[in-house]
């Protein structure tokens, strides 16, 4: 590990803490305002039930996000940065073929999921103004919340960052002083912390087992948390998820106590004949007012964090070639902070739909957490592989791994009754997820097979000759190519193609121009190599998987570089621009595939192909995806020739 990486993991200030306190609790810090509403639901109180589902929550929060995610998950980081596809970097290098299924598919779940986290938390917060307007219609006003969040993405959170930290702390501190104040009247609640209670509600309750569906949400950040482990630090983390904790178990221990004395009621008569949220109910008259606008500004926050893991989430996709190039913008000078617009508006009309589609949060619930049950699923899968891979003791690893395959493979059963219930809307975003994802790999690697790799040994003469060969007019003065060969003595067929015979280009210096995306975050580096003396160098750039891909800068500074210690002569080499001191031209080539006719595939490669050239329409072109000025940009497209047909056998007639 890098040494920043290794200080920012392990740097405790008070400033991280809080600063981790407004980017990283958003999701599992406004569970309470749902989870015990939901385990609930429309049946009347039973004190058995509450104990049962509060011992549940508490077993979740210490078994799932304290020891699965903080203390262990948080361990395998991919220089300083986490998440399921940080994660997938790292095992990558076990050379396991398979391990890019659950990648997939986690990644996919855990953007699915975060079309409904939004929505539910704006919606679940908002619905308290019905303590003093019972008949209010909310979708309006959580839709115009949405709204204004996705619409301040394009400025950056610089500045809302700052308010973020103190919010949140105002609002953990809430959670604990409301629990705290019902626990001191009934402090026998504290007996649920024996997990006899759970196992008592999930074995002999006729309903019990599927209250785990309900109790999942407590949790669902875990995965969100673990993603967002770059920007914070994972001693921060680690530290700041005591306070968390504590104040999370304060308040749903406080719901469950209020609850236990109004057993035999329903939440709707509480509420007063609107489906009561037992996260208001313990709230003072005088207080509810202050406590909806905390809460509203609470679950915003918890919206901003997810929308923030998602751009990264996307881009860290993109670099391993699970997702078309779609623009990205960078809005402030922090490292890590991007902004990506396509994913933006994609994410708020999703958001909008699941608003229109399920109106309350109470119905948001039934659809909430069967996706990240899957995402928690892979992970688990990979960070198997990860211990492998760090040689970790097998009888540590068996017992681990079985225990959460056991837990988690429960909450996916309890979950999967909530497919009808409006589940499956989560499951089918997934899905066209996957879908997209897995062909970009697939034809990706596809084409890579099918591109031709010749050695530029062969070719060395004949490009010297045409450099200097005059009877050829000069196509540039510097002829720039983009190539995807790895080895320095290598270059795609295509290129020399293009230089030699479509329309023979002759130019003072070639380059040719490799990016290499690592499987570690931050790094820029790159390499010169003079191929043919003063006439061909190629240039590889290492970058980071989370670094902008801007050629056209990079490209220009490692010129002066090179102009500076006299290792090439950019001046143009026409007499009277010579003279003044003129730079000479840059021209960029870049070839565009289409598919070819000649091609002669399977039916499941004609589908991947074709869908593979429909998503490319609609994704970042070439050139603004390398970050290209398209003044100096040409494209050339070549025929892609999947399995050219056997020799034609023809017969000459006179």
């Amino acid at each position: 590990m890098s040494a920043q990486h290794h200080g920012l993991h392990s740097k405790l200030t008070f400033g991280g803490l809080l600063i981790t306190l407004g980017i990283i609790y958003g999701d599992i810090g406004t569970s309470p305002l749902y989870v015990m509403k939901a385990i609930i639901g429309l049946h009347t109180i039973n004190a058995d039930i509450v104990l049962g589902g509060i011992s549940c929550i508490f077993w979740t929060l210490t078994l799932q996000t304290t020891i699965k995610y903080v203390l262990i998950t948080l361990s395998a980081d991919n220089h300083g940065e986490g998440g399921i596809f940080a994660l997938y970097a790292l095992v990558k290098r076990t050379k396991v073929k398979w391990l890019i299924i659950p990648a997939i598919i986690g990644g996919s779940a855990l953007l699915a999921d975060g079309i409904i986290t939004p929505p539910i938390s704006v919606s679940s917060a908002v619905e308290g103004i019905r303590t003093f307007y019972p008949d209010i219609n909310t979708v309006p006003i959580v839709i115009g919340i949405l709204f204004a969040l996705f619409y301040i993405q394009q400025f950056g959170t610089k500045l809302v960052g700052k308010f973020f930290a103190p919010m949140m702390l105002l609002w953990f501190g809430m959670l604990g002083v409301l629990g705290v104040l019902q626990i001191v009247d009934h402090p026998d609640v504290f007996r649920a912390i024996n997990p006899y209670y759970a196992y008592h509600l999930l074995t002999i309750h006729p309903e019990g087992f599927y209250v785990l569906g309900f109790v999942f949400l407590c949790t669902t950040g875990a995965e969100a948390l673990y993603s967002d482990m770059g920007h914070c630090g994972r001693k921060n983390i680690r530290i700041s998820w005591i306070f968390v904790k504590t104040t999370l178990v304060l308040n749903y221990f406080g719901q469950a106590a209020y609850l236990i004395q109004h057993e035999g009621q329903t939440l709707m008569e509480l509420g007063g004949g609107k489906n009561g949220n037992p996260f208001y109910l313990i709230m003072a008259d005088w207080f509810q007012p202050a406590g909806i606008v905390i809460a509203t500004i609470a679950a915003v926050i918890a919206s901003q964090a997810l929308i923030s893991g998602s751009f990264t989430l996307i881009n860290e996709a993109m670099r391993l070639n699970f997702w078309p190039k779609v623009k990205i913008k960078y809005p402030t000078e922090l490292k890590g902070q991007l902004y990506i617009p396509s994913i933006n508006w994609l994410l708020l009309a999703g958001c909008i739909m699941v608003v229109l589609h399920f109106e309350e949060s109470s119905n948001m619930e039934a659809a909430y957490g069967l996706a990240i049950v899957l995402c928690m699923i892979m992970t688990t899968m990979l960070l198997n592989y990860y211990m492998i891979m760090k040689r970790v003791s097998w009888y540590f690893i068996t017992p681990i791994i079985l225990i959460y395959v056991v837990i988690e493979f429960s909450f996916l059963i309890a979950n999967l009754k909530k497919f009808t219930h409006g589940g499956y809307v989560t499951l089918f975003i997934a899905c066209a997820l996957i879908g997209v994802m897995a062909t970009w790999f697939k034809a990706k690697k596809i084409s890579k097979m099918y591109t031709k790799i010749v050695k530029i040994a062969d070719y060395k003469k004949v490009l010297a000759e045409l450099s200097v060969d005059l009877s050829i007019p000069k196509y540039a003065t510097h002829l720039v190519y983009m190539t995807n060969a790895n080895r320095v003595d290598e270059i795609e067929e295509k290129v020399m193609f293009s230089i030699l015979q479509k329309r023979p280009k002759r130019a003072d210096i070639y380059w040719f121009v490799h990016v290499n995306i690592l499987s570690e975050p931050y790094k820029t580096e790159y390499k010169v190599t003079e191929i043919i003396k003063d006439d061909l160098f190629r240039i590889d750039f290492n970058l980071g998987f989370r670094e902008p891909t801007k050629i056209n800068l990079m490209f220009k500074e490692v010129l002066r570089d090179m102009v500076k210690k006299g290792e090439v002569d950019v001046t143009s080499r026409y007499e009277s621009l010579s003279k003044n001191n003129i730079i000479g031209d840059f021209k960029f080539v870049l070839s565009e595939k289409f598919l070819s006719n000649d091609s002669d595939m399977r039916w499941d490669e004609k589908i991947i192909m074709n869908t593979y050239f429909m998503i490319k329409k609609l994704s970042l072109s070439e050139e603004k995806a390398f970050g290209l000025d398209s003044s100096s940009v040409k494209i050339e497209k070549f025929p892609l020739v999947l399995h050219p047909p056997e020799k034609m056998c023809l017969t000459r007639i006179q």
